[in-house]
């Protein structure tokens, strides 16, 4: 995944859901984690979920739209949890800790869902890296208004760029998961969250 653009998108238009939708979307993670996204084929993603193949197209057109749109519910969700954490009592600086940690863990506990957003979401196809970025904007939108209440309350200096600041931000977190999927998963990934969080701060704030 590469930091997109950052402007307001559409708002897409909703798909059938329910019991089934979530059962494939779960099944799909694990399919396109052990044999790979062009490996994966829908008969397989079917098998895992326990429906027809036919069932799949009630809820997706295809191949593709299963991997932007397990993204798109994977993503939505993380976002919804952690701007539930993000209560008014917390600091700047302990919101960013929070994002670090809680973006760290919820890979550390699904490595499956690691697999897929680390190596399998990174296709060549200039389409599918589009839809991508349009569903990672809702996480960059978090972290935008994390630097700007930081501006306000002079947590951050004021000349701070907000886009460069994000792309370091999450840049730095997608490599540190990147090299963890990449080296199997062996050490604890959410022993990094402070280090990352004192180091990403740190640079932060020494802006000049």
């Amino acid at each position: 995944m590469n930091e997109c653009s950052f402007t307001k998108g559409e708002t897409k238009v909703g798909k059938k859901k329910g019991p089934k939708y979530n059962q494939i979307i779960d099944a799909a993670v694990k399919v396109i984690a052990n044999h790979g996204y062009h490996q994966a084929q829908v008969s397989k993603i079917a098998k895992e979920a326990g429906v027809a193949d036919g069932t799949i197209y009630l809820y997706f057109e295809n191949k593709e739209d299963i991997l932007t749109s397990l993204f798109e519910e994977k993503m939505g969700r993380f976002v919804d949890i952690i701007r539930s954490r993000m209560t008014a009592d917390l600091s700047t600086e302990e919101k960013f800790l929070l994002l670090i940690t809680l973006h760290l863990e919820q890979l550390q506990e699904d490595k499956d869902l690691a697999i897929v957003t680390q190596l399998e979401l990174r296709q060549s196809n200039t389409d599918l890296r589009m839809k991508i970025n349009e569903i990672l904007k809702g996480y960059l939108l978090l972290v935008d208004e994390l630097l700007t209440e930081g501006k306000l309350n002079h947590f951050f200096p004021e000349e701070l760029d907000n886009r460069l600041a994000r792309q370091m931000i999450f840049g730095t977190i997608d490599e540190v998961v990147t090299n963890w999927v990449m080296k199997e998963c062996k050490y604890d990934l959410i022993s990094l969250s402070k280090p990352v969080h004192k180091m990403l701060l740190g640079g932060l704030r020494s802006t000049s």
